[in-house]
């Protein structure tokens, strides 16, 4: 019956038809730039694919190919200034506080070493895999990326020969695969090698790490070591090793080895099999010397490949079962027009739905690819996705909103394997976290702090401004909690969430210190990367005490821990200890124009435009800021329209997060109105999100945002169409998840509701409200429900 209505009500709407466009990004004409490339990935192998008919790149990511070392980089004076640095602070000597912090507190270069850390080491590029082909002009130029498969064909005309290429990324192969055909037998002529991009010497197969060459006939191989010179960034020496490879099989023609290169003759179909390995150790967040990459790679070729059919089919059945989890449509007028062509429009200010939708699932193919298995390692900054030896950033795990935006959009947007990346990660850290927990701060537990690499770092990063933000663990174990509220796995929660969850919850304990105020506050502590004007000194000051993102970061934390741990019957004593240390935190306070207090004083923005609205945490991704609370509710939105008038959401991240947070204050206007500013002013035409330059949160957390608009579960129920925007007039999505367990059907026409459905995947009661109305259903586990009390 739920599928008779949904095809009647789509009937009956002419403009659903022409939103049955395919789901995919394609172009005319081949990529020139990385940033034009289109991605393939299966949460360990990445690739950029430029589909150049003449000069073919593919760019070759491997998730764990890190420069560094493992070592613990806690500053070993930091326990021993730390009660100065508190009390200089409390006294509101923040200037001092910074000059006795910053030498004793920062990382260090080597383990108890004097030499301050300038910043970690960063993640790599692996290789490029080039093809030069033997065409000069060609014409019927197309490329595409079909998001429900996964596969990337480019197609073109040369001399009356239609020449195809495909490239996917197989998960169930553990490989990336491409396919050469041409429409006329023996007409593939090209060449292959490997390179290791910003290394190169100038000689083919001379690089600074690494040397190229042919393994037999049909392969090349890459091997090499990563050298690390710089001692301000960690210690110096030969560190990871690595080796990567290309395998060529042909019908038709022929093969020859020419020097470090394949000359392929005369074929009429050629496969390339990409691999590559390191010898990073997972489990140690280290790497093992005792192990050769080359020989993971011959042990993985020895073992047979299907035929590329199967390959191909294998690739399309595993991915698109992933995809297909969710589909969303917006009705509207749309052509169907490259993807650059699209996003041009929409940057003069022309409303696209099919790329809105495109733009959503585009998310979830990103996460898709750079966070599951065979994948260990969770998405990074650039996911998995980078072309730099050096990268912006390191590339690295970012802990004060970047790695936690990544996982925004997993729950809701049905995708709870690729979690669990990031929470074997973060228990991985724990023993570094441990040390590094008591050596700074005297405490039990753990932490860490705003940033990590492959390695586990878990010491105060670059710089007091950026790096004084424990509570970035914290932030990153509500992942945790989340992991178990939507999809409610009992065993996860006890044997996964929970250990790390309370032994978080000690250092807490102990890090806090009263106030002069009478609060228990983090000390030290900053508003994450945003600075205040010192009323003392009239200069910038970031370093302080109880900032506001601190306590509603621990508040809704450790009311999520206290939960976990009566759902457990376990350390019950101790739980019910940590509702007194949430009672004494600073509250959420409104300033004398009715925003929301930053600081733990009402103190004046330096940048009042900050990239970082970190204030506002307990309106998204937490929850205490609601319509239950009208006074902060309002503070909020007064908070978030002030940051905008000041040229807010400059970053393409931080417009995602503005995207969410309009969601939460019921304003489908102003989700819109960013979602649009977000394709004007921070999109590629590789639809890659641009901070500047790229990063990927903004794509996942655009994708959180809009799922936000249409349906919201934190209050112990669940809000369909909260925020639904004018332009958004008529649509249909499914398959989203809510909190419980639940996934969601709904169809809407003309701004109302006209279906809705609820399939729990556990059973239980659950109350579903929307405009005003609710219903309260009890399904049994694995039943679908129609929500017809709501419908109006």
């Amino acid at each position: 019956m739920k599928k008779i209505l949904f095809i009647a009500l789509l009937a009956s709407s002419s403009t659903y038809a022409q939103q049955k466009l395919p789901l995919k990004l394609w172009y005319k004409q081949p990529a020139t730039k990385w940033m034009e490339a289109l991605p393939v990935g299966n949460g360990r192998l990445g690739a950029m694919v430029y589909s150049h008919p003449q000069t073919e790149t593919i760019q070759v990511n491997e998730e764990s190919l890190w420069a560094g070392v493992h070592y613990n980089d806690a500053n070993p004076n930091s326990l021993r200034v730390l009660d100065s640095v508190r009390q200089l602070l409390f006294a509101g000597k923040n200037a001092e506080a910074v000059k006795l912090a910053r030498p004793n507190m920062l990382a260090v270069a080597a383990e108890n070493s004097p030499t301050l850390l300038r910043n970690f080491r960063s993640y790599q590029t692996f290789m490029n895999v080039n093809l030069l082909n033997h065409v000069q002009e060609y014409s019927n130029y197309n490329r595409e990326l079909n998001l429900t498969t996964g596969v990337i064909t480019s197609s073109y005309s040369s001399n009356g020969v239609t020449y195809t290429q495909q490239v996917f990324a197989s998960a169930p192969a553990n490989k990336i695969v491409i396919r050469l055909n041409a429409s006329k037998a023996g007409a593939i002529n090209t060449i292959v090698f490997l390179t290791r991009p910003d290394d190169s010497k100038g000689a083919s197969n001379q690089y600074k790490d690494c040397t190229t060459r042919t393994d037999g006939t049909n392969r090349i191989l890459l091997t090499g070591q990563i050298e690390d010179k710089d001692p301000n960034q960690g210690p110096e020496g030969k560190h990871m090793k690595f080796a990567g490879s290309v395998t060529a099989n042909n019908q038709g023609g022929q093969i020859n080895a020419v020097g470090d290169s394949l000359k392929i003759s005369n074929a009429t179909t050629v496969v390339l099999v990409i691999d590559a390995a390191t010898n990073y150790d997972f489990a140690h967040l280290s790497f093992d010397d005792n192990v050769d990459p080359k020989v993971l790679l011959d042990k993985a070729a020895a073992k047979p490949l299907p035929a590329y059919a199967t390959l191909l089919a294998d690739q399309e059945k595993d991915h698109a079962a992933l995809m297909n989890r969710v589909q969303f449509n917006l009705a509207g007028n749309t052509e169907n027009l490259p993807t650059d062509e699209r996003l041009k429009k929409v940057q003069a200010g022309a409303y696209d739905p099919y790329l809105t939708t495109l733009l959503f699932q585009y998310g979830r193919y990103l996460l898709i690819g750079s966070s599951r298995a065979p994948g260990r390692l969770p998405a990074n900054l650039q996911g998995i996705w980078n072309n730099h030896i050096n990268a912006p950033w390191q590339s690295d795990f970012h802990t004060n909103i970047n790695l936690q935006m990544n996982y925004w959009q997993a729950e809701t947007g049905n995708l709870p394997e690729t979690v669990s990346p990031l929470v074997n990660f973060i228990n991985n850290i724990i023993p570094e976290g441990e040390i590094t927990a008591a050596k700074m701060y005297g405490a039990r537990g753990w932490t860490l702090h705003h940033a990590t690499d492959a390695f586990g770092k878990t010491g105060l990063q670059n710089e007091l401004h950026y790096g004084t933000f424990p509570m970035g663990t914290t932030w990153t174990l509500m992942h945790f909690w989340d992991h178990y509220d939507y999809n409610r796995n009992r065993k996860f929660l006890a044997d996964t969430a929970y250990p790390a969850m309370v032994s978080h919850a000690r250092f807490i304990k102990d890090f806090l210190v009263k106030s002069p105020e009478g609060y228990l506050v983090s000390v030290p502590a900053y508003s994450p990367e945003n600075s205040f004007i010192d009323p003392n000194t009239g200069k910038g000051q970031s370093l302080t005490y109880g900032p506001t993102m601190d306590n509603q970061i621990i508040r809704e934390f450790l009311t999520r821990y206290i939960t976990a741990a009566h759902i457990l019957g376990r350390d019950l004593l101790f739980a019910d200890s940590m509702q007194q240390v949430i009672n004494q935190l600073p509250p959420t306070r409104l300033g004398k124009d009715g925003r929301i207090m930053e600081w733990v004083k009402d103190y004046e923005e330096a940048e009042p435009g900050h990239r970082h609205i970190s204030h506002l945490f307990s309106l998204y991704p937490g929850n205490q800021i609601n319509p239950q609370t009208p006074d902060l509710f309002a503070g909020a939105r007064k908070t978030l329209d002030y940051r905008l008038a000041h040229g807010g959401g400059h970053t393409g991240w931080s417009r995602a997060w503005i995207i969410n947070f309009y969601a939460r204050l019921r304003d489908g206007e102003k989700v819109y109105e960013n979602i649009q500013a977000l394709f004007k002013k921070s999109i590629y035409s590789n639809l890659f999100d641009d901070h500047p330059p790229f990063q990927i949160d903004g794509n996942f957390g655009s994708a959180a945002g809009m799922t936000e608009a249409l349906m919201q579960s934190e209050a112990g129920t669940i809000e369909l169409l909260p925020a639904l925007p004018a332009a958004w007039a008529s649509g249909n999505i499914s398959g989203i998840k809510a909190r419980g367990g639940y996934e969601i059907t709904m169809a809407w026409q003309n701004h109302q509701l006209k279906a809705a459905s609820l399939k729990s995947t556990n059973g239980g009661k659950v109350t579903v409200m929307y405009n005003g109305k609710s219903v309260t259903v009890n399904p049994a586990k694995g039943q679908t429900v129609a929500l017809k009390g709501i419908i109006q």
